[in-house]
């Protein structure tokens, strides 16, 4: 079997307070050393304006032209023509007063304007500081106060909820432009906050083409990324140009080694939002390359169809997108008639046996990826090549059939905002690599560490520990936060929270996370003792526990009401039995995760961090059952295997229900 990392550095045996390390290891591409930087190249712009010097007329940025309610071909900008809109943007931004090293939000759907006030940043050396509302009701306010933000864009739609805001923002916002056009109530409106408002146009209009560009450095700030904070408050994650750059060559180091790059040739579809950092550095290096990046319409109900109108031959992806694309392969399937549905397994396990066999994608069974395979493939555009799954773990069963169907590579991956996107990344057409998140990128070693109160050993023969993380491609710490960047670099390593399995291949298998913080299939972050804290506001009840994992896209929970409201509803609602009954009680169940869900409302929780299905637990969580600690903390673990069956059943409820 073939080994894709090789150890660079001896386990560590547990010091006093310091638990044991597993060996540290690097992917078998940077074997002799981590990938350095070229000389000489210091800022993302200069990827931006050498690809405009080599492919000034090549399309760049896409979007979809809509006449009269009605949706034509993609129109295209040029690279030419999205640089100069940026060294005029970026030249209106320093005449209002922002300088190298100043703040600069950007706040909207992806579009080309949203490229073009990055690159306007980027040109001079502005921090830019993406804003968006998924973190919490108040996150875009914090945000801009906590980042120092002086100018925004916003997107046009989103002016009216800036606005509310604005008098809590004005500390050192000055300054926001809109990514279409301003009402003059719109402007009145800004104007009484003392905050200066502008149309696209308008903004364009101030700077002039000649402004002289600053001189960057590699070390300098980029861009101040927001993810989420267990303790409420979004966590402004610093990242340098250098970080960005490496990130962007290790991408394709990988791909030059083990596929093929990217060229002018490709064409990307954007969708997944470049508030985070996933799809920010696939854009960045497909600008890199001189690639085409293509925007979608912002409706998730015509995604589809934008993506066959672009035939886009790069497609990037969360488990939950990848997860209806397969559910709605698998119900056509299931509606042909038999012989069609024997074809097509007959000729999905040929395909399987042949990639278990080591074959690559396009060999292992030509004659079947056009006879069977290729309306599927249509069904992406027809010409996608490479296809890139992060932010959650990608279902096991997903992943194998959209490798063996979709007719083109499939790359899982995994990262977070403070690694700069991707650390790890499976190796294009190692099948032995399924259900992992592959091998370090160029750019980082990995090691894991023992957490012994977990039963985690990184020195025993099947090593499991927290993931730990060095290299060229990491954060350079918390935005005003030394405390929290303390709390996770410690001797150098960044400990992710995340607990790993190393494969006999030298991949990395996630297995569990060890903060009480996880993702949904969707890519939202849940910091789930923050919503408990919430729900147990609720006079109802006396304590749940909320539950999420990152295969699905919603959460359950097990409370246990308060005996006497609860007789009081049943008395008042004509409900008999008792205390154990009436928790059986499918009313009283519905009645109860109403009232829990008001009161998520009502404290201004997100929609996914509702609650779809509930059991209610006669008993209170105890020590007996080894539910709880002695200091009153749930016992997670404990508590999953507890209701291992019943969550199960929530889940497949809440599903029947939304079917």
């Amino acid at each position: 079997m073939e080994v894709y990392t090789v150890e660079v550095e001896e386990s560590k045996p547990a010091i006093g307070d310091k638990p044991s390390a597993g060996p540290t290891y690097r992917c078998i591409y940077a074997k002799d050393g981590l990938m350095e930087l070229p000389e000489g190249i210091q800022s993302p712009w200069e990827f931006f304006s050498h690809s405009v010097k080599r492919n000034p007329k090549s399309p760049m940025l896409g979007r979809r032209e809509i006449i009269e309610g009605k949706v034509g071909p993609y129109i295209w900008l040029t690279y030419q023509e999205v640089y100069d809109k940026s060294i005029q943007i970026g030249s209106s931004i320093r005449v209002r007063g922002v300088n190298p090293g100043g703040r600069c939000g950007i706040y909207g759907s992806n579009c080309p304007e949203w490229i073009i006030a990055m690159e306007a940043c980027n040109s001079h050396g502005i921090y830019y500081v993406p804003l968006y509302d998924t973190l919490g009701a108040h996150a875009v306010e914090f945000i801009i106060n906590h980042a120092e933000v002086s100018i925004a864009f916003i997107q046009e739609n989103k002016l009216d909820e800036m606005l509310k805001c604005l008098p809590r923002c004005t500390a050192h916002l000055e300054t926001i432009v809109s990514f279409g056009h301003v009402t003059s109530s719109q402007k009145k409106e800004a104007d009484q906050a003392g905050v200066s408002c502008f149309s696209w146009e308008e903004f364009t209009l101030l700077g002039n083409a000649n402004c002289k560009l600053p001189p960057k450095d590699k070390n300098d700030i980029c861009t101040i990324m927001y993810t989420s904070g267990t303790t409420g408050d979004p966590k402004g994650v610093l990242l340098t140009n250098g970080a960005i750059m490496a990130e962007v060559l290790s991408i394709d180091q990988l791909l030059l080694e083990t596929d093929k790059v990217l060229t002018e040739q490709d064409t990307y579809f954007s969708f997944l939002p470049l508030a985070h950092v996933f799809d920010q550095i696939i854009e960045n290096y497909c600008i890199y390359t001189g690639a085409s990046i293509g925007f979608w319409r912002g409706d998730v109900r015509f995604l589809v169809e934008d993506i066959q109108e672009l035939k886009p031959t790069i497609f990037c992806g969360v488990p939950r997108v990848y997860d209806r694309i397969y559910t709605g392969i698998n119900d056509k399937i299931l509606s042909g008639g038999a012989l069609k549905r024997r074809l097509f397994q007959c000729a999905y396990n040929y395909k399987l046996m042949n990639l278990k066999k080591g074959l690559k994608q396009d060999k292992a069974a030509p004659l079947f990826d056009r006879l069977v395979f290729n309306n599927i493939k249509q069904g992406l555009g027809g010409r996608v090549r490479i296809m890139l799954s992060g932010a959650a773990p990608l279902p096991r069963h997903v992943e194998e059939f959209l490798r063996v169907t979709s007719c083109t590579v499939l790359l899982q991956g995994y990262g977070l905002t403070e690694s700069c996107a991707g650390c790890f990344t499976s190796v294009a057409n190692v099948f032995s690599m399924m259900g992992t998140v592959g091998v370090p990128v160029t750019t980082i070693e990995a090691r894991l560490e023992s957490i012994p109160e977990m039963g985690y050993d990184a020195l025993s023969t099947i090593p499991r520990g927290e993931i730990c993380l060095r290299g060229k491609t990491l954060f350079s710490g918390y935005h005003k936060r030394p405390d929290l960047t303390e709390d996770v670099l410690i001797d150098g390593w960044f400990h992710t929270g995340d607990i790993g399995e190393w494969q006999p291949n030298g991949a990395m298998k996630i297995i569990d996370r060890k903060k009480n913080i996880f993702k949904l299939s969707q890519g939202e972050y849940v910091a789930v003792e923050n919503l408990e804290s919430t729900y147990n506001r609720c006079s109802l009840i006396t304590s749940i526990w909320v539950y999420g994992n990152s295969f699905e896209s919603f959460l359950v929970g097990v409370t246990v009401p308060d005996q006497k409201a609860l007789e009081d509803w049943a008395s008042a609602n004509h409900e008999t039995g008792d205390f154990a009954s009436l928790c059986n009680n499918t009313k009283a169940r519905s009645y109860i995760l109403d009232e829990l869900n008001k009161t998520g409302q009502r404290h201004e929780l997100r929609g996914f961090e509702m609650l779809k299905a509930i059991h209610l637990e006669p008993n209170p969580f105890d020590i007996d059952r080894d539910l709880i600690t002695p200091t009153f903390k749930l016992k997670r673990p404990q508590l999953l295997k507890y209701y291992k069956d019943r969550i199960d059943e929530l889940y497949n409820e809440a599903k029947g229900r939304k079917a």
